[in-house]
């Protein structure tokens, strides 16, 4: 059982953890990803339960760096079409509310693109572009837990620091300050 005294060991192998799950990134796909986001006109992500908060800040430093980016269900979310990319999150690889977004952005002519734990699944392979980030999610907490965190935290975890570092490159591609960033924020708070 751990305890509060725990809590330096379980950073520690926590952080060891999400830095094995983040170095195991390829390169090559996050590349990919990025030259999409640059690319695309207008910019819609989605993502279930914890994926999908991790998913609504990637919208809004996505929105932050100048981009039109948008939290697909919210009232104000444009519809997407040709030169859009549609970003989900689907860490076991299937969820049939996120195959049903793609079809539909599909569609519409808009471009789709996946991050996942699971590339074989349904909703990655029907994707333009996939980017894994191999850790365990809930769908795998079970037949082999590999981890101390409970169900998908680890993939989460990941996912949020990668998504951090998304930001960095596309910041520099972009020639983007942090005044620029900063000046995008919101002042209603």
């Amino acid at each position: 059982m751990h305890t509060p005294q725990d809590i330096a060991s379980i950073n520690v192998a926590t952080l060891a953890e999400l830095s094995r799950a983040v170095e195991r990134v390829a390169p090559s796909d996050l590349e990919l990803l990025l030259d999409a986001l640059v690319r695309a006109r207008r910019i819609a992500v989605h993502g279930l339960g914890r994926e999908g908060l991790i998913m609504r800040a990637l919208a809004m430093r996505l929105f932050h760096l100048g981009l039109d980016a948008h939290v697909v269900g919210e009232m104000t979310t444009p519809p997407v079409g040709d030169g859009d990319l549609l970003l989900v999150s689907a860490g076991p690889g299937h969820f049939a509310t996120i195959a049903a977004l793609c079809e539909a952005a599909r569609s519409a002519g808009a471009k789709t693109a996946c991050v996942t734990a699971v590339p074989d699944e349904r909703v990655p392979s029907e994707c333009d572009l996939v980017l894994v980030i191999p850790a365990q999610t809930m769908a795998s907490d079970t037949a082999s837990p590999n981890s101390m965190l409970p169900m998908g935290s680890v993939y989460e975890g990941a996912q949020f620091l990668l998504f951090e570092y998304l930001i960095l490159f596309l910041r520099e591609r972009l020639g983007i300050s942090a005044d620029a960033m900063r000046a995008n924020h919101t002042n209603l708070e």
